[in-house]
């Protein structure tokens, strides 16, 4: 109740200062009319405008600065022209500059998007949401992007084919663009009348200027774009492009002696197919068969103590392009602390680890295959002229056994049944492109599982209906989501579904839920609402709620934490709008949380205050501070009663420099503490990035971390007709450093390293077990072991709880020591457009260790040692026909 009522007048007072000091400002909409090209006309794209089909129009400048000073005239202006035919549009863009030798060119692999640059946005669906984008910096470096959301949402992966050149004169520079149309999507009309945008960054200024002028409290970006007029009897054109691969692999490892398996090497050839089929011009189908992500950089190394699993980022091209459209997250929203990472879809479910493990008796070896491969897979998205926007994704993985050998005896056994998976998302714009909804179906389906894989689901499935409405020129909105989740299969499957971390139905002292054994089927719902207000003026603010019912299950093609769960969110924020003689802008907000689960119980409230600084000079810093009077945890005992965690207070605070310098430095620290001292962490990141030369960059963050809580769970135990929650104090220390070379030999040849060694030690220590796990006090909840009631043996722990010289129960011991080195050398060459080859050294080491030893002991016995490490060479070729 005190967060609902802090929550009214928060938002109460936001809308005085409003009213008070803001006034909207309406802004015309510039137009750009474009000519055709004759057919005797002809462009040659080299970087210099000086062919006379450009004369065809005229220029066209008066650009507005945006950032720092918006609405003001720029250091130097920019003027362009634009003309087309029946298969391209071209457009030249001329960058006055009257010190032309300042003028900085960074090299860089695709979009990176360093040093100065210029681009070009489409919105040929005139949808006002979503644009093409065109972008190629001073040293010739290509950059696309396919925004959505009102250019809240872009995605880089998008790569077109498309042909530019820049050049440089004693008058500044210039860049030349031949875009096909057919990389475009548009409707069937006489005339077409596009959105467009036109901005240039000023690298050494750090200053953006625009064609068509966009204040810096309009609530998006391609809304308001200007207009582009001119293109008559256009055709849209069908794409059909087909990209065919072929790899070479090379494995080497550390050999395991009588193993057959494990001979120290392997070697692989295959190859697929990649095609892109424009059904219309506003649709397109992809296929991929047996595709391959060899040449994707290795995810990041991370230890969860706190059970759940690890949330990573897609990075396999085929899922990432277009990725925007099968987004659903259960509640994103501008406070955050809402599982954020919560997806209806979440597309590394598809070729993950088989889940299954054959059973084995000693003496028998494993070959355990580490991923499922995809037999094929086929995406069909885009968005009509009528505002349809469409997106299914059909994929089928296939079986894989592990082989088992005894003795030189083989024989098979399934670890992942052939599964189809089935994604289908729609929506539909309406009220002037203000207001849209839509919906998402996913289906999971597994045939013929054996008794083996019985604790799988047979079948899976989500849907779910979503909207939003903008209204006020869309400075408020009002938007919103439902979904529920069904899954089917063997008692087995559903009882382990029910047990499982992210549900924990047997969870002690709970009356709301109970495992049903004899369940062959669970169905729960979700959703999250908000309202907020992200336009004209300094203040915004965003106030809602968001669910996921006890039985929500959207892991098996999804992915979610944790269900059981009911909060309320409030965001409200004030920026600046104009640099003073101290910042160019500055952001302040406040954030608070509350949180129950479907039993009633109030588990956490948590404030938080934060602020982000831009400094005159260019530096950025940030800070934040958090305080949570109430917090209780229904998942911290693994399905033992809700636990009561201390009051906490946290913050976080940052600082880096101008990344305008050759030389950039950041460093960054966070830490978290119980007012009772029962729990601490810890974390500090330093961050060195150096560019002597425009074609080498290198950057190494180095970070290191620690963790004592004297509440880490680390068994439940059965014992004497009740069950013992036993915790533990652990003692963690993580070190880790990032290390990133980048050599760009041109815009089309590049070599890029990435490394990261990880070391992670935890050693336990003052068992103890739950006495009283509501009590206020922290020594009240806990009843901790005498010594002379705890002895070691054997890598178990034992505990003589009446001390009459016998042990009562025991549990392993938890203490751990985890070393990781993973690294990518990726060499690639795009020797015609859309058309690569890639030399690629994976190498990656794993190994345990004696916690004991301390961090950089470890780090020097595993790293360093005698340990060999699994190394992967490829040799990927692709060409690309375009038809």
């Amino acid at each position: 109740m005190k967060a609902t009522i802090t929550s009214i007048f928060l938002i109460v007072s936001a809308q005085l200062f409003v009213h008070a000091q803001d006034s909207t400002t309406v802004i015309p909409k510039r137009i750009y009319t474009t000519k055709a090209l004759t057919s005797e006309n002809g462009l040659y794209i080299d970087g210099i405008i000086d062919e006379e089909a450009w004369n065809t129009v005229d220029w066209d400048s008066d650009f507005i600065e945006q950032q720092p000073n918006e609405n003001t005239a720029p250091d130097h202006q920019t003027k362009f022209k634009i003309v087309y035919d029946k298969n391209y549009i071209y457009v030249a863009i001329r960058c006055i500059d009257a010190t032309p030798e300042k003028i900085v060119k960074r090299l860089s692999r695709r979009d990176g998007f360093e040093g100065d640059w210029v681009g070009i946005f489409f919105d040929s669906y005139s949808d006002k949401r979503t644009s093409f984008n065109f972008i190629v910096t001073a040293a010739g470096v290509k950059g696309d992007e396919f925004s959505t959301n009102n250019g809240n949402d872009s995605d880089e992966s998008w790569n077109p084919i498309w042909y530019t050149k820049t050049s440089i004169d004693t008058e500044g520079w210039s860049a030349e663009m031949k875009i096909p149309l057919s990389q475009l999507k548009f409707g069937k009309s006489r005339e077409q009348e596009w959105g467009l945008q036109l901005m240039r960054k000023l690298f050494r200024e750090e200053e953006r200027s625009i064609w068509q002028r966009v204040p810096q409290d309009t609530p998006g970006w391609t809304s308001e774009f200007g207009v582009l007029k001119g293109l008559i009897n256009i055709e849209p054109q069908k794409q059909l492009e087909i990209q065919p691969y072929t790899i070479a692999k090379f494995e080497t490892y550390e050999a395991e002696p009588g193993n057959p398996f494990k001979k120290g090497n392997d070697t692989k050839f295959t190859g697929g197919v990649d095609a892109k089929i424009g059904i219309t011009n506003d649709l397109t189908l992809d296929l991929t068969i047996n595709p391959d992500f060899g040449q994707v950089e290795a995810d990041p190394s991370a230890i969860a103590l706190d059970g759940f699993q690890i949330f990573f980022e897609e990075q396999r091209p085929f899922f990432v392009e277009n990725k925007n459209i099968f987004d659903y997250r259960v509640s994103r929203s501008e406070a955050g602390n809402t599982f954020g990472s919560d997806n209806v879809f979440y597309s590394r479910r598809i070729g993950r680890s088989p889940q299954g493990y054959p059973n084995t008796t000693d003496g028998e070896f494993v070959n355990h295959p580490e991923n499922t491969e995809i037999i094929g897979a086929a995406k069909f998205s885009g968005k009509t002229k009528n505002g349809w926007s469409i997106g299914v994704l059909e994929s089928v993985t296939a079986k894989k056994y592990a082989v088992i050998d005894n003795n030189g005896a083989q024989r098979k056994e399934l670890v992942e049944p052939l599964t189809n998976y089935f994604i289908g998302r729609l929506q539909k714009d309406f009220n002037n492109r203000n207001t849209f909804v839509g919906g998402m179906f996913t289906a999971t389906n597994r045939n013929n599982l054996p008794d083996n894989l019985n604790f799988l689901h047979e079948a899976a499935y989500t849907g779910g209906f979503d909207f939003k409405h903008q209204w006020n020129d869309r400075d408020w909105y009002l938007g919103g989501n439902l979904l529920f989740s069904h899954v089917s299969g063997s008692t087995e499957a559903i009882t382990r579904t029910q047990q499982s971390i992210t549900h924990l139905f047997q969870r002690a002292s709970t009356s709301y839920l109970n495992v049903d054994k004899n369940a062959t089927s669970l169905t729960g719902t979700g959703g999250n609402m908000q309202l907020g207000k992200v336009g004209n003026g300094h203040w915004k603010f965003e106030t809602g709620a968001t669910w996921r019912s006890p039985e929500l299950e959207l892991n098996d093609v999804g992915f979610q934490r944790q269900a059981d769960d009911l909060r309320h969110y409030t965001w409200v924020g004030y920026q600046t709008l104009k640099p003073d003689n101290t910042f160019r802008r500055v952001g302040i907000n406040y954030n608070h949380w509350s949180v129950w689960d479907f039993g009633g119980n109030h588990n956490n409230l948590r404030f938080n205050t934060n602020s982000w600084q831009n400094w005159k000079n260019n530096w950025f810093s940030n800070v934040s501070f958090n305080y949570a009077p109430t917090q209780y945890d229904n998942f911290a005992l693994r399905g033992g009663p809700r636990l009561r965690k201390s009051s906490e207070i946290s913050y976080a605070n940052g600082i880096e420099s101008d990344g305008r310098k050759k030389l950039q430095l950041s460093i960054f620290q966070s830490g978290t503490k119980g007012v009772d001292n029962s729990y601490k962490n810890y974390e500090i990141e330093f961050g060195v990035r150096y560019q002597p030369i425009n074609a080498l960059s290198i950057s190494a963050y180095p970070s290191y971390g620690t963790n004592k809580d004297q509440l880490q769970f680390v068994d439940n135990i059965a014992y004497n007709g009740g069950t013992k929650y036993i915790n533990g104090t652990v003692d963690q220390e993580t070190i880790s450093m990032s290390l990133r070379i980048n050599y760009t030999i041109n815009p089309n040849l590049s070599i890029q390293y990435w490394g990261q060694p990880f070391v992670s030690n935890g050693v336990y220590s003052n068992f103890k077990e739950i006495a009283n796990p509501l009590a206020k006090n922290f020594e009240d909840r806990i009843t901790s072991y005498t010594p002379n009631q705890v002895s070691f043996s054997d890598s178990r722990y034992s505990i003589d709880e009446d001390i009459d010289g016998s042990s009562d129960y025991s549990f392993d011991n938890p203490d751990f020591s985890f070393t990781q080195f993973r690294s990518n050398l990726v060499v690639r060459w795009e020797y015609k457009p859309g058309s690569e080859i890639f030399l690629v050294w994976s190498q990656d080491l794993s190994s345990g260790g004696n916690p004991n030893d301390g961090l950089f002991a470890t780090l020097d016995k595993n790293l360093f040692g005698d340990l060999q490490p699994k190394n992967i060479f490829l040799l990927k070729a692709t060409y690309r026909f375009v038809f």
